[in-house]
């Protein structure tokens, strides 16, 4: 198949990328490398796809280049990009997620109404739940954020269902929980903490630690993504949102000494207040993509964190 992916120089994106390239596809990456963190560490995570025959990079803005070539003879879309980051959401900067999360979605949506696609497949977030009275967390609970960035997400996913219900567009939403292994963003919270090991930087801890999160490694996320965009209208339908999270719900206080057994360093840990928007806990019950994907989450917490520590240091050895 042709497959474009967007946001394809990012964490999820590029790991995504390098999956669909081993399994023989063609792939179309766009990504505008922007500043949210350094580029060079985008550029960096492309560096096996740019030389591989089958992988062409577009570097443009979804906001405004032209998508009708960039969809081309393509089968399945898997749609990564947006503004990530619930505590950077708030205030001025709240428009730049709108921007990036839901006008950037409705126009790419939009365009895809003149393709005939296999599959549109929707990067979400666990964030449009907020804090769920109930968890796990099923599909059909009443999403209700609690931060701006979860608000986007949540308005994106039902862009993806109108232009499901009203244009035929073959969308699938996947709500991912709390993403983590190699190439993760540098300021997400086990990268900073495999960070503030190896170099001896304090981690700046919000809260008491107690705050718990379904931890997905990122390996798993990408076969959900490759198995919702295989998926027949029959198996999936058109419209639909499903759960991808990991099977271990993990404390932050566990996350840091599990870091720390692995990295064989102590953390430094300066104690902040709570983070406004942060829930106190994320639970995926994930029965729908596992029924209608076959989709299980395959590496533990411990293993997916020793998979990042060992990228990471590897990553120092090669740094100039």
């Amino acid at each position: 198949m042709r497959v474009l992916v967007t946001g394809a120089a990012g964490f999820i994106g590029s790991t995504l990328v390098d999956r669909l390239l081993a399994d023989d596809h063609e792939v179309v990456g766009v990504d505008c490398f922007g500043d949210f963190y350094d580029p060079a560490i985008k550029r960096n995570n492309l560096v096996a796809a740019r030389d591989h025959e089958r992988f062409e990079l577009a570097e443009c803005d979804l906001r405004g280049c032209e998508l009708a070539g960039l969809l081309d003879g393509v089968d399945v879309v898997h749609h990564v990009a947006g503004q990530p980051g619930v505590r950077a959401s708030w205030g001025p900067a709240f428009a730049d997620f709108v921007e990036a999360n839901v006008l950037v979605t409705q126009r790419l949506l939009d365009a895809c109404r003149a393709v005939p696609l296999r599959r549109f497949v929707f990067s979400s977030s666990s964030s449009v739940y907020g804090e769920a009275a109930h968890v796990p967390s099923g599909e059909a609970t009443l999403p209700a954020p609690r931060s701006p960035y979860g608000v986007t997400k949540l308005a994106a996913e039902h862009l993806a269902r109108l232009y499901a219900t009203s244009f035929g567009v073959p969308t699938v939403s996947l709500r991912y929980f709390t993403v983590f292994g190699p190439r993760q963003r540098p300021d997400m919270a086990v990268a900073r903490l495999i960070d503030a090991a190896v170099s001896g930087r304090s981690f700046p801890l919000n809260g008491d630690g107690s705050q718990a999160r379904a931890l997905t490694f990122v390996d798993d996320v990408v076969a959900a993504n490759v198995s919702a965009g295989e998926a027949s209208p029959d198996q999936v339908v058109p419209g639909s949102v499903m759960n991808i999270g990991g099977g271990e719900v993990t404390s932050l206080a566990t996350i840091i000494e599990v870091v720390e057994q692995i990295a064989g360093r102590p953390i430094r840990v300066d104690r902040l207040p709570p983070a406004v928007g942060e829930v106190d806990r994320t639970d995926a019950d994930t029965r729908a993509a596992r029924a209608l994907l076959g989709w299980v989450p395959e590496v533990s917490v411990r293993a997916g964190v020793e998979r990042q520590v060992k990228a990471h240091t590897e990553w120092l050895d090669c740094a100039p």
